[in-house]
């Protein structure tokens, strides 16, 4: 089968590589029909992980079971299925707890397990024609339709930054009327602003520099913020302070909280410096999008963060960083009594309920998706979608459309 197999710092290839096999009696074997290019893959492309050279990528999977084992009862062949990023055994105590980014079976060497990624296991990933899904009844999430219909992207979207999204305004703890701000509109922190307004905030920021992404942001309903115009932090108060209707609900004292309650991250360990930033940033700075909510939240509440902060991490500035230890300020933390909620997302809390809004017309994540190409289009989507060039926003890869491989 064709695959999309990283070679080195800033190159993968399509290659031929093994067909997968049922390696044990719950495996299934799907056809993919849609594989996503996730923000964290880029982390990988970029050497900053400690993935190996013959990695096939691919961790945002769906497609139609093609074989199952014996002892897989609950799909057949033929069915139309997603796969949640994290793989769980189902029956681990974390698992049971529904803490299924963090099992305890799938991997022999972490608690937690993934699609095609570094440090989650010896799993290949799906950006390929063939993927092998371990514990099958446990993780597929089966789907109505036929491939290639008009809720084909929305459901991918489940796999990963959906699901993901939403677990950032759980951590945020974001309810009807809650003030939210989003730094980062890449397919995450879209999804977490769009999934704020789902839940009922009455206002929400999103920040970033890329203009398609605050475009995007506008075009969703909510408030997009060019950190290249200025601190961000400030622009939001300041956009706050100059509502009078905001002015004018406020008791003598609360002029204190014109910050928001709920705050996001979904940037992570390659922030960037906003000082003197272009629509890219300024000089990577792990710590800015924290110490900029630490700021912006106000006292009592909250701090989601679902970006991907990751060690060992090769390509980082310094040997503290590149074991992920960094300076934060605990102490303004503590001071202003901010809750930080934090990990990967345990996806099947949530996407079958995200299918059933997907299904009912309430949610159509399918909006962010930029890019719809073959899979032997993947070297040249990697190399653009890293460089945040013309508009690649979110990509999906179609492995059905690639009749050969592209070197």
């Amino acid at each position: 089968m064709l695959a999309v197999v990283y070679k080195k710092t800033s190159q993968v290839k399509v290659e031929e590589v093994e067909d997968p096999k049922v390696e044990a009696t719950t495996d299934a074997i799907i056809r993919v029909t849609s594989a996503g290019i996730c923000g964290s893959d880029l982390h990988m492309y970029e050497g900053r992980t400690a993935s190996k050279a013959g990695q096939v990528f691919g961790h945002e999977n769906m497609g139609v079971v093609e074989q199952v084992g014996p002892g897989v009862v609950g799909i057949k062949k033929g069915d139309r299925v997603v796969l949640p990023f994290n793989i769980a055994c189902g029956t681990c105590f974390d698992c049971v707890r529904g803490r299924t980014e963090a099992c305890l079976v799938a991997n022999p060497d972490a608690p937690h397990a993934g699609y095609g990624y570094a440090g989650m296991g010896p799993y290949r990933g799906g950006q390929a024609e063939l993927l092998r899904v371990p514990w099958a009844d446990f993780n597929c999430l089966k789907l109505p339709g036929q491939p290639g219909d008009d809720l084909e992207d929305d459901f991918l979207l489940l796999s990963d930054v959906f699901p993901t999204a939403y677990h950032g305004t759980e951590l945020a703890n974001v309810k009807p009327g809650s003030t939210v701000a989003v730094f980062g509109a890449g397919p995450v922190g879209l999804l977490a602003g769009y999934c704020a307004l789902l839940r009922g905030a009455s206002e929400v920021y999103v920040v970033d520099s890329v203009p398609e992404r605050l475009a995007k942001v506008k075009e969703m309903g909510a408030i997009p913020i060019d950190f290249t115009k200025g601190d961000p932090v400030k622009q939001i108060i300041d956009l706050r302070r100059q509502n009078p209707l905001i002015m004018g609900s406020l008791r003598p004292g609360e002029e204190k909280a014109l910050g928001v309650m709920c705050g996001i991250d979904a940037v992570g360990y390659q922030s960037r410096d906003n000082k003197g930033a272009d629509a890219h940033g300024g000089k990577e700075k792990p710590t800015q999008v924290l110490e900029q909510l630490v700021e912006l939240v106000n006292p009592t509440g909250s701090i989601g963060v679902v970006g991907v902060y990751i060690a060992p991490d090769p390509g980082a500035a310094d040997e503290n960083a590149k074991q992920g230890i960094y300076p934060l300020p605990w102490a303004k933390v503590f001071d202003k009594g901010i809750t930080v909620g934090t990990g990967q997302t345990p996806v099947k809390r949530y996407n079958y309920f995200l299918r059933d809004l997907i299904i009912a017309g309430r949610a159509k994540p399918s909006m962010i998706v930029s890019h719809r190409l073959p899979l032997s289009d993947a070297p040249e989507a990697y190399k653009k979608f890293d460089a945040r060039k013309d508009g690649y926003t979110k990509v999906i890869l179609k492995p059905q459309q690639s009749p050969k491989a592209k070197a």
